[in-house]
């Protein structure tokens, strides 16, 4: 390695890692919080103004700032994408066609002309997905009866039925329910008949028919939900005296919903089950002057990005998770813990702590709550993630005496949650704990709903990262993480955790890490894209790993990913990785270099080789790259969300992740 040349580069990294910290620290807000622009593909849009149509709230302005948006992101085949640069999809542009002829676009104008070409070329809204078809069924331009049913009974099923609704993901959970009663009411809103979408049918007959759902293989799984929903439509015909527990089910399913909203009026946060919700309950008999719709109107503004020209809405927003993203890139960076920023910032993750009890308490009855959101408002779904950055991020800060004992119990409470919410193999997911029963994969609305929560190597990581920044080298007297865990902090004010007290956990979760390893030695990434992400996040566990595990099967296996790792770099020293990996099962390469996916790359590379030539290539590529304000451009998306269907874009990930990244070769470099 030419050593003159990495440390000539100190000086200017200095200055570059000030810019980026200037930069970091003027987008925080007023209450100590930071939080960027959520963005997904322009569907998010076009399913809202047509579900508040149905909800009586028309805004001429607002639709005609959403039309520009879809101006904007139309691709030369006359398609929209998942994300920036991707292949077209035919659900976003028969949503995006839809909306666009609902809001007063004439078919013949060029964008509906080529936007009607491409989609025809695909399959025609045959080919489209449940939701996609849903959003057509609920203006008539698609039978419900050809649609598979949610009978709301399922809201019957006992925790120990081998299914109930505590088996699928969050996130689906809420949706399945909103669409349990939507489906049973069958709602047609009128169109006008020149808003019909005859033109982009294949065929012509299936507008009226719709197309059977056919399972992939003739004796596949599949088949069990096809027979289940035959006989649910048969149920469905029969008299209503015959349907003794219909009313009582629909009745049970709207409570369930009403109980879940959100204190800003989501459902969780997060778009999707949220606008359903809406739906729903109008199906139900709630007006708009319901407070609860009312509520959840007045909510959505806190999604909507809007400037003169375009209207943007968020699938969600992610405040708790970039404040503590931004918190550890600016302490790791040199930024004092004491500063009043600092100080800010982490009153205000101590105050979004979730101290009460949501869905996860079904399957983990004994679990006490001490977690975090992503959002400004989630208590009923947080996530483990979440919980362990926020852990990390708490961790240097220097409080007052009052408010550090309130940290440190705060931290004890978050890492006793994580860890009772670990997986009988070993993995963390996202949500919630052993939610994997294969068979749920196959239902119908798996073509757009991620129906599971897995256990994932990224989270895993995460989670064993934490556990390690949390722990201290000589420091050997147990932490208790129950009430009276503050008494595990140390003079400094930190609270430290022997990872060997874990250590049957640890040790799972090396284990799944090692199993789960794919064979070119990457390992998948759920909430980021995608091996690149996954790959550093593990990377980014050794250091902490090495003196814990008595094997070296986990050192073996983070030498294969470093090495996988390295192999991906590009021509300018820098990584990028496409959506397109979700799609394939396999590395594909961006054809271009992102902030955040380079600055994830330099910083698992550096967590096993500190004296990678390559890890210092990637450092001068975000050097070369930083704008002069200090942060960094990055139109590509590189956030996971439903793999295959949904990605997302996160406004701030260009911004803390090279920073850390910087800050860590300066640290090495420095020692």
């Amino acid at each position: 390695m030419d050593t003159a040349n990495n440390n000539s580069i100190l000086p200017g990294l200095d200055i570059c890692i000030k810019k980026g910290q200037n930069y970091l620290l003027g987008k925080q807000y007023g209450d100590g919080y930071w939080v960027g622009l959520l963005e997904a593909d322009v569907s998010v849009v076009s399913g809202f103004i047509p579900l508040m149509r149905i909800l009586g709230v028309k805004n001429s302005d607002r639709e005609a700032k959403a039309l520009n948006y879809f101006y904007d992101r139309q691709n030369s085949d006359g398609s929209w994408s998942m994300y920036y640069k991707g292949e077209g999809s035919l659900d976003v542009t028969v949503q995006t066609y839809f909306c666009m002829k609902m809001t007063g676009v004439s078919p013949e104008s060029p964008a509906m002309q080529s936007a009607g070409k491409f989609i025809l070329s695909n399959g025609g809204v045959e080919k489209t997905n449940t939701y996609t078809k849903i959003i057509l069924a609920l203006f008539g331009q698609y039978p419900w009866s050809a649609l598979p049913s949610i009978p709301p009974e399922i809201i019957n099923l006992p925790k120990w039925f081998y299914i109930n609704i505590y088996d699928f993901a969050s996130w689906t959970r809420a949706t399945i329910l909103a669409f349990s009663i939507i489906l049973t009411a069958k709602p047609v809103f009128k169109l006008k008949p020149e808003q019909y979408l005859h033109e982009i049918y294949c065929n012509k007959n299936n507008f009226k028919t719709g197309v059977l759902y056919r399972p992939k293989h003739p004796a596949g799984p599949e088949n069990i939900f096809i027979i289940l929903n035959a006989a649910i439509k048969a149920y469905e015909t029969l008299p209503g005296y015959l349907k003794m527990g219909r009313k009582a089910a629909l009745e049970k399913v709207k409570e369930w919903i009403v109980s879940h909203q959100e204190a800003d009026g989501s459902w969780g946060g997060i778009m999707l089950p949220w606008l359903f919700s809406l739906i729903a309950l109008k199906c139900a008999g709630f007006t708009v002057e319901h407070p609860v719709i009312k509520k959840g109107l007045e909510g959505l503004e806190d999604f909507i990005d809007e400037d003169e020209k375009n209207l943007i809405l968020q699938p969600a927003t992610s405040p708790v998770w970039d404040t503590a993203w931004s918190i550890l890139a600016l302490v790791k960076s040199g930024i004092s813990p004491w500063s009043e920023s600092i100080q800010k910032g982490a009153a205000w993750l101590l105050s979004r702590q979730v101290k009460t009890e949501g869905d996860w308490k079904v399957k983990n009855p004994k679990t006490l709550p001490g977690c975090w959101s992503f959002e400004f408002e989630n208590r009923f779904y947080p996530d483990i993630d979440d919980t362990a950055i926020v852990c990390s991020a708490l961790n240097p800060v220097r409080l007052d005496r009052d408010t550090e004992d309130e940290k440190l119990l705060a931290i004890s409470k978050g890492i006793k949650w994580i860890l009772e919410m670990q997986n009988r193999n070993g993995s963390w997911a996202a949500f919630d704990r052993d939610n994997c029963k294969r068979l749920l994969q196959y239902i119908p609305y798996a073509d757009f709903i991620t129906p599971l929560d897995f256990g994932s190597p990224d989270i895993t990581a995460h989670v064993l990262c934490t556990l390690g920044e949390l722990s201290e080298a000589g420091i050997n007297e147990p932490v208790t993480t129950g009430a009276d865990a503050s008494s595990g902090s140390s003079a400094s004010g930190r609270l430290y955790l022997d990872l060997n007290l874990f250590g049957n956990k640890v040790k799972k979760a090396a284990a799944y890490l090692i199993n789960s390893q794919q064979n070119d030695g990457s390992w998948y990434g759920r909430w980021g894209v995608n091996y690149i992400y996954g790959t550093s996040r593990v990377l980014q566990v050794y250091p902490y790993l090495k003196t814990v595990l008595k094997d070296n099967r986990f050192a073996d296996s983070v030498s294969k990913g470093k090495n996988w790792l390295e192999s991906t770099v590009n021509s300018d020293s820098g990584w990028g990785e496409s959506c397109r990996s979700y799609e394939t099962g396999s590395y594909q390469a961006l054809g271009a270099s992102t902030p955040s996916q380079t600055a994830w790359a330099v910083l698992g590379i550096l967590s096993v080789d500190p004296e990678s030539e390559i890890a210092a290539g990637g450092v001068r590529f975000l050097m070369k790259t930083q704008t002069p304000e200090g942060c960094w451009d990055e139109p590509f998306y590189t956030g996971g969300g439903f793999p295959g269907v949904f990605y997302l874009k996160y406004g701030l990930y260009k911004d803390y992740f090279p920073l850390l990244a910087l800050s860590k070769y300066m640290e090495i470099k420095r020692i």
